[in-house]
């Protein structure tokens, strides 16, 4: 695993897009697209997010092809390590490629002395919502609003909001 830089930038944009949205994301099982149209980000987006001193986005590549086909995005706040955008490219999903990756972001913030981790779920998401809680994550009973007319996230085809799960490093 390695931190993405600058570099990584149009290949990080096309497997987050393909993992989330359209129909190359109907390939895996995280897809948005019933729930979203649009994109999911943008390399402006993903530059902005890099630029932050607390930010990283932690790639998975694969070991035969160095072809990238997973990251996840970590920020740390305070004792909190905020984990976000969980993408797996969507023809290799179900292999355990979310778990190293979430085991790895968990190793992480643990080396920067986070004491939990915290996300956002879209609410609608309850297959996704169980897989987190399989891996130890709650859901804190907390929601928050998703960004319904910022079409940086996405068009909402309905009304959605996010629920707030955490897990604890102890």
């Amino acid at each position: 695993m390695k931190a993405a830089t600058s570099h990584d930038l149009p290949e990080l944009t096309a497997l987050i897009n393909s993992a989330y949205r359209g129909d190359s994301s109907r390939k895996g099982w995280t897809t948005e697209a019933d729930l979203l149209g649009g994109i999911r980000t943008s390399e402006e987006s993903l530059a902005e997010t890099l630029a932050k001193p607390a930010a990283t986005i932690l790639l998975h590549r694969d070991e035969a092809t160095d072809a990238l086909i997973g990251c996840v995005y970590l920020e740390k706040k305070g004792e909190l390590m905020y984990l976000g955008m969980l993408t797996v490219s969507p023809e290799i999903q179900a292999r355990g490629i979310g778990k190293k990756l979430m085991l790895q972001a968990q190793e992480y913030a643990r080396s920067l002395g986070c004491r939990d981790v915290e996300m956002t779920v879209i609410s609608q998401r309850a297959e996704l919502i169980a897989w987190y809680e399989r891996r130890g994550y709650a859901l804190t009973g907390e929601t928050r609003p998703f960004p319904m007319d910022d079409p940086r996230f996405g068009l909402p085809k309905t009304a959605l909001a996010f629920v707030v799960m955490r897990k604890g490093l102890g």
